[in-house]
């Protein structure tokens, strides 16, 4: 089984793990400060959010961990269904506060196929790496 970088802990993505760089609960004045100069519903700066504060948040993860996210990311994007919006909401007793709420998202769907599209590009050796292995392995 794939553990956390660090901690031996499983290591079993959500979805929602995807937006952790935009995160901001305790960090309003520092973080949130620094993401409210970005309008995500605007192409340029949603590819600045993406590139800039969520593939960067997941930076440490080493390759396997990457596919793992990305797969996540994948299935979910394959339910037609699915409704993106609900990522987007502030949990309090998780202690998650987004930087923008689902109510200021007008396309949730279109944000999350614009982190696929990013992360496809910049994870491309790491994902072609894991492809070639058997996740059962690890």
């Amino acid at each position: 089984m794939l553990k956390w970088p660090m901690y031996d802990l499983p290591f079993e993505p959500t979805l929602l793990y995807w937006l952790g760089g935009i995160s901001i609960f305790d960090r309003e004045e520092t973080l949130g400060e620094a993401l409210w100069e970005y309008n995500p519903n605007d192409k340029l700066d949603r590819e600045k959010i993406i590139r800039f504060f969520l593939l960067t948040d997941l930076e440490y993860l080493p390759y396997r961990h990457r596919f793992l996210m990305f797969r996540i990311l994948e299935d979910a994007l394959k339910l037609s269904d699915f409704d993106f919006s609900t990522q987007f909401e502030s949990d309090y007793d998780a202690n998650t506060s987004m930087a923008w709420d689902e109510t200021e998202i007008d396309d949730p769907r279109g944000f999350f196929e614009d982190i696929y599209r990013l992360a496809s590009e910049e994870w491309k050796d790491d994902l072609h790496k894991a492809s070639l292995e058997d996740p059962s392995t690890w």
